[in-house]
Formats: structure tokens, sequence, C-alpha cells
């Protein structure tokens, strides 16, 4: 069992060196791994990490893009 630690937007914004605003952004928009736990949106490290490594924090997120409303 590995240990998960999780971040808030503040904390993973800070990780990658953006802003907080970025971050929402990329969740939205980019399809950035994110878990909703009540009202907040919690961000594991290596998740986010491999996101990034594999290059989709790159690519827009269609759905996003037509109309729909994506949520993570």
């Amino acid at each position: 069992m590995s240990d998960t630690s999780w971040l808030s937007t503040e904390q993973i914004a800070t990780h990658l060196g953006v802003k907080r605003d970025t971050i929402y952004k990329w969740r939205i928009r980019h399809g950035m791994p994110a878990h909703k736990v009540g009202k907040l949106w919690k961000f594991s490290k290596t998740e986010v990490d491999r996101w990034v490594t594999s290059g989709e924090a790159g690519k827009r997120n269609e759905v996003a893009f037509n109309g729909s409303r994506q949520t993570r």
C-alpha cells in the first residue's frame, strides 16, 4: 500500500510554481487530476506529477470547450 499525500490547491500551485488561479484553470480546461473532498479540491502529488510528465498538461480538454462543464 502506497502513502498518498493529499495537497491543497495552494500547495499544488507552490509545488508546480504557478498561481492558484492557474490550477483552477488547468483542472477545468486541461483535465488536471483532482478529487473533491466536501467543498475542497485535493490533489495527489504523484498523480499531478505523472499528468505533467505525460504531456497531458499541454492538451486542452475538448469537453470543457464544447459547452459542457467537466467535473472531476
